[in-house]
């Protein structure tokens, strides 16, 4: 199956605020939706096929990203929309799986970890040098600004900087605190422990994290098609089509064919128990 029944459509464009009745307009919005959801993009169009804020700010599905979004007012809006959420810190944002710039609900930050992140007593042999230099001064001053991070470092070459700080995302190690334009643009980065220490520290068993990302993304999503969890979060099939059959077992999904499950029960009902939350 490659398409997706309009039922889950209109299920998605509840919960992903596609329609101009939901679209998101604040800060509070947008971090309610990553709340009810547990995570979304942030600047990315219809084309990933998941929910983000921008495509919120749109508040339509076939929301498209123009080449210029410098002049584009949804673009715009989303942008500094984005900017406002990580300044707050109330949810989660970084480059994360794939290198995809997401918002996590707090919840979610523990399963993120669980998959993608690495103990302290872990990092000296899964870190690259780069990273482990990054970390070692971001750890020391707290927070600091890209170019003086860079001079701190000793890197004489930017791709230095930003790979290791990509890295070091991934690893859900470092996060932008905030965005700054003036005197010029740049993000202030810290270490995430300063922002979530207890859901940093909170570790759960790889399956179970599995198990509630998997949870969370039929949730989100309404059904699931064969190998997209896998495909989408880099998981292997085995792992992912574990957690889909604990989720048919527990009666949360229905499987409709191989690898395809959709979420049981009323979706009407949850798509309205979901925007009563926000």
């Amino acid at each position: 199956m490659k398409h997706i029944p309009e039922e889950i459509e209109q299920y998605r464009d509840h919960k992903w605020r596609r329609e101009e009745s939901l679209r998101v307009e604040t800060v509070e919005q947008v971090e309610a939706m990553v709340e009810e959801l547990g995570f979304c993009l942030a600047l990315t169009d219809e084309r990933k096929r998941m929910p983000s804020v921008y495509i919120a700010v749109c508040g339509r599905r076939d929301a498209h990203m123009p080449r210029n979004v410098q002049k584009d007012p949804e673009a715009s809006a989303a942008w500094v929309l984005k900017d406002e959420v990580i300044a707050r810190g109330k949810v989660y944002y970084a480059k994360l799986v794939k290198g995809h710039a997401m918002f996590l609900a707090p919840r979610m930050i523990p399963v993120f970890n669980s998959i993608w992140g690495c103990s302290k007593t872990g990092e000296s042999g899964i870190l690259s040098k780069n990273a482990l230099v990054v970390l070692k001064v971001l750890r020391n001053e707290w927070e600091m600004a890209t170019a003086d991070l860079r001079d701190a470092c000793g890197f004489s070459d930017k791709g230095q900087l930003t790979k290791a700080i990509d890295e070091l995302q991934r690893r859900m190690k470092v996060i932008p605190q905030e965005v700054v334009y003036v005197p010029k643009f740049t993000y202030i980065w810290t270490v995430a422990e300063a922002r979530f220490p207890n859901e940093l520290s909170t570790r759960i068993p790889r399956d179970e994290a599995v198990y509630l990302l998997a949870r969370t993304y039929l949730e989100a999503f309404g059904m699931t098609l064969r190998a997209e969890l896998a495909g989408k979060f880099g998981l292997t099939r085995a792992e992912a089509g574990k957690a889909n059959h604990r989720l048919v077992d527990e009666g949360v999904a229905e499987r409709i064919d191989t690898g395809i499950y959709r979420l049981a029960g009323d979706l009407h009902g949850a798509q309205t128990k979901g925007l009563e939350r926000v």
